[in-house]
């Protein structure tokens, strides 16, 4: 497909074994790195979807001396008692008391399926929804809770969403940075195999140039030997990085885990991660022009 008439003996370079690896190491790295990426993205959305403008309210229930729960008070008092003071509360768009069946159903991938979770002493809980920018006071609203009914507590997924988004942007940081020092290994491994190649043919391309052949026609010999070296690498990397994504989310979907993101990909992510071999190639193309046109520069 890129066979041209070259003047210069490009094909019996060791560029020819040592490149088309080497980008393929650098394809594959660059791809579970902005795999990584796209995934915690797509989590990090879900997250902020299902959970910004919500509040729990937990109603623990009432324990005696001896530790077991107070047969004396009613736990269903004290959740409508909590139910009037948030369904009063300016910003406050719904709240709903969750059943005792769901209660153990959120619980079961942690305890299990059997009797713990009905023999444990577990508090009420109630779920709430804000409205959009109201802008709930929260400790007084905690305040007018505790008074109802003491003990209750509010957790705001808020809170905890911007500690486990700013964990996630973190981790999003290092990959892109090292998507970016792989990009710079790639630039830098062209460079290093162009002007070994100089090096090599420097005879013949003083010949060249001294005949009159332009820059040009000696830049487009190098560059069109990177772009196909370059796509073949590519291919190989995109293939390993594709079987390794995949074992990846099919290990993961074994996985019965509510916070842990699926190592999943659309068919728009995964058409990104296909292009990446093309962008390699024609990055290395572009580098094995202006590394041949500077050092062309400098000849008489």
């Amino acid at each position: 497909m890129f066979a041209r008439r070259s003047d210069l003996p490009l094909e019996r370079d060791a560029a020819k074994k040592f490149l088309p690896w080497l980008v393929a190491l650098i394809v594959y790295l660059a791809a579970l790195a902005l795999a990584g990426l796209m995934v915690l993205n797509s989590a990090v959305g879900r997250w902020d979807q299902g959970l910004s403008g919500t509040l729990t309210v937990q109603i623990p229930p009432v324990v005696a001396k001896d530790g077991e729960a107070n047969p004396r008070v009613r736990p269903q008092v004290r959740v409508e008692k909590a139910l009037k003071v948030l369904r009063s509360t300016s910003g406050v768009a719904q709240a709903r008391a969750l059943p005792r069946a769901e209660i153990k159903a959120l619980l079961e991938p942690w305890l299990g399926s059997g009797d713990l979770a009905a023999e444990l002493p577990l508090p009420f809980l109630i779920d709430v929804k804000l409205e959009a920018d109201a802008g709930v006071n929260l400790e007084a609203l905690a305040t007018a809770l505790d008074a109802a009914v003491p003990g209750a507590i509010i957790d705001d997924h808020k809170r905890w969403l911007d500690r486990l988004i700013l964990l996630a942007r973190s981790i999003e940081l290092v990959a892109a940075v090292i998507v970016l020092l792989v990009g710079l290994a790639a630039v830098a491994a062209v460079i290093f195999v162009t002007r070994t190649g100089l090096a090599v043919h420097h005879e013949v391309i003083e010949l060249l140039h001294v005949i009159g052949a332009h820059d040009n026609y000696v830049a487009r010999q190098f560059e069109f030997q990177a772009l196909a070296l370059g796509l073949r690498g590519g291919g190989i990397g995109f293939a390993l990085a594709a079987l390794t994504l995949a074992g990846l989310g099919y290990l993961s979907g074994q996985l019965d885990t509510l916070l842990l993101p699926k190592l999943t990909l659309s068919t728009v992510q995964w058409l990104a991660l296909a292009a990446l071999p093309f962008v390699v190639a024609a990055l290395s193309m572009i580098t094995a022009r202006v590394t041949v046109l500077r050092a062309l520069a400098r000849l008489p």
